[in-house]
């Protein structure tokens, strides 16, 4: 008899990510669609599940051959009922009740959570955070979103809700942020933020690959925009650690790959804004699983 797989989805911002996964979560397939070309949510429901349905056919598989499907989703999700509430970065999602839909046409388990939860657990379960007992995750994309293992395990809140790090305020009189506030860190340190911040720099849109490469090399815009984000995301990182006394803080996503010029300055900060005793205890480490932990995170959550 065949071992049952396992579908993971990681749905953020821009792309739309899917993988096959073996029951050690070992990625057997993975593909990307860009999810800024679904228009609506049916759309892009419709792509959801067509892209689980390619990768079981592409594997000449059945529904029966799977275990279950897990969704990382980017914005607040009742857990238990699989409704997604919104999404701060894609218009159009109020109260949709996503668990159900899919697995009435796919006929197949599905589990459904926040993106930031099911990278931490991915990363607190098999990578950076491995060994750890009260883990802070973040990732840092299009949006900033933050899980939590508090006492080795993931801590959603009483409504499901907890970890929203990108939505702590910075500045009550800040940027209005996606979500309906004003200040958030999100609103300072996003991918698009980040965008507006190198047009103004430098008069025109430049990757923030390249942007990381010319920090590196001296140039001291770019040199200024990273200490920049790396700032506020240190300050936001402090409050974080004088609440939860966390022994860990993994940071992950698109963001994260600027490195060392990044890091430090994060790390810098926490040290300087902290209390001393909360900072001593922490570690501030790079995400293992890259951009396939949403993935892996969400095969995980089909075995809870």
């Amino acid at each position: 008899m065949k071992k049952k797989l396992i579908v993971g989805v990681d749905l953020g911002g821009t792309n739309l990510k899917i993988a096959l996964l073996d029951n050690s979560f070992r990625i057997v397939h993975k593909h990307t669609h860009q999810t800024e070309r679904f228009s609506s949510p049916q759309s892009l429901i419709g792509a959801i599940i067509g892209a689980v349905e390619y990768v079981i056919a592409h594997h000449c598989l059945k529904a029966r051959d799977i275990l279950g499907v897990g969704l990382g989703l980017p914005g607040p999700i009742d857990f238990d009922r699989g409704i997604v509430h919104f999404f701060p970065n894609i218009p159009g999602w109020k109260n949709v009740p996503l668990r159900n839909i899919i697995e009435k046409k796919t006929r197949m388990r599905v589990a459904v959570d926040n993106d930031a939860n099911v990278m931490a657990l991915a990363e607190y379960s098999l990578g950076a955070a491995k060994g750890s007992r009260n883990a802070v995750c973040l990732t840092l994309g299009t949006g900033v979103g933050g899980g939590l293992i508090l006492d080795g395990k993931l801590y959603r809140g009483s409504s499901y809700a907890a970890g929203e790090i990108g939505h702590m305020p910075l500045n009550e009189r800040g940027p209005s942020c996606n979500c309906g506030g004003r200040g958030c860190l999100e609103s300072y340190i996003g991918n698009r933020r980040i965008m507006q911040q190198v047009r103004k720099a430098f008069g025109q849109d430049i990757p923030l690959e390249e942007i990381s490469a010319m920090a590196y090399r001296g140039n001291k815009k770019a040199v200024a925009l990273w200490d920049s984000v790396a700032g506020h995301l240190g300050v936001a990182l402090a409050s974080v650690v004088n609440l939860l006394n966390p022994d860990c803080i993994v940071i992950g996503g698109g963001v994260a790959n600027a490195g060392r010029i990044l890091f430090d300055r994060v790390a810098d900060t926490v040290r300087c804004r902290a209390m001393p005793v909360h900072a001593r205890a922490v570690r501030i480490v790079k995400a293992k699983l890259g951009s396939d932990a949403g993935m892996i995170g969400a095969g995980l959550l089909v075995k809870q």
